[in-house]
């Protein structure tokens, strides 16, 4: 269990998860006048992003496994190390992604509608680093339509502040993913990897993730707005600009040292700041 917990990164589900309720509450909110979708929406919700979350991680590294093979940094995953097969790593995919579409199937019809456009994107992921440097933002939807996906279960149609959300996170984890990319930006260069950072060099890629995270705050806001937020909402966006101005005040182009604390430290508290942000307003809108 632990090497399939590894192979998937699970840890990493941290990410996507929170918007994914930051958007199930706030649809709640303005559906209902309460944050509380119920049980059975929470427990559906949780189980499709945790099986899409497996599919797509599973995928990626059974069809990276040549180039992480190559790749010093990334040599020892599972995968490539051998320590899980690739035929064992499709099941796991085949498996999740049947989980994902029974648990979509419990929510609504637009959510089950939309599975087979979701599966192009959790699949497609790995294969765009072969063709283009846009990759980052191919991986930015993809994971956005957690935060979608979520206010989609509650009201089972798309609204503004859905929109607004998914671009809040397609704009962050362009932003994360760019710095991240930095740390392999020699190996992408050598071995025909498309990437911003091997595109445009670390100085610009990091300049890029920048001005990112700062449409992700400005979008941030935008939500509030959108949502009806109280003061609550914006005092947690506030402290989540503070946590995007810090992931790149420790990471520039002549230290990368500090890149995993900015890509998964940094980005994990800001997760839980939103849903923390979230919890609070919709809390106190209902309260008041």
């Amino acid at each position: 269990m632990k090497t399939y917990l590894d192979l998937v990164k699970f840890e990493h589900t941290v990410f996507a998860l929170p918007f994914a309720y930051a958007g199930m509450l706030l649809a709640s909110m303005q559906h209902s006048g309460t944050g509380w979708p119920g049980w059975g929406v929470l427990i559906w919700v949780t189980v499709a992003m945790a099986a899409a979350r497996t599919a797509a991680m599973g995928a990626n590294r059974v069809i990276d496994r040549f180039i992480d093979a190559r790749n010093p940094r990334t040599a020892g995953r599972e995968v490539p190390s051998g320590k899980v097969s690739p035929a064992q790593a499709w099941t796991l995919v085949i498996v999740s992604l049947i989980v994902m579409a029974f648990a979509a199937a419990q929510l609504n019809p637009l959510c089950l509608a939309l599975l087979p456009l979701a599966v192009v994107f959790l699949i497609g992921y790995p294969y765009t680093k072969r063709f283009t440097w846009l990759c980052h933002a191919w991986l930015g939807v993809t994971d956005g339509a957690a935060a979608a996906g979520g206010w989609i279960a509650v009201t089972g149609e798309f609204a503004p502040p859905a929109w607004a959300l998914w671009a809040v996170v397609i704009f962050w984890m362009i932003g994360l993913d760019v710095i991240y990319a930095t740390m392999d930006r020699d190996f992408d260069v050598q071995n025909g990897v498309r990437s911003i950072p091997a595109r445009f060099g670390i100085p610009r890629a990091l300049r890029i993730a920048a001005v990112s995270h700062a449409l992700t705050f400005a979008l941030l806001l935008l939500v509030g707005v959108l949502a009806g937020a109280s003061f609550w909402y914006y005092l947690a966006a506030l402290a989540m600009g503070g946590i995007l101005l810090f992931e790149h005040r420790i990471v520039n182009p002549n230290d990368l040292a500090k890149v995993n604390v900015a890509f998964f430290d940094a980005n994990m508290w800001l997760a839980l700041t939103m849903l923390a942000g979230v919890i609070v307003d919709v809390a106190w809108r209902t309260l008041t």
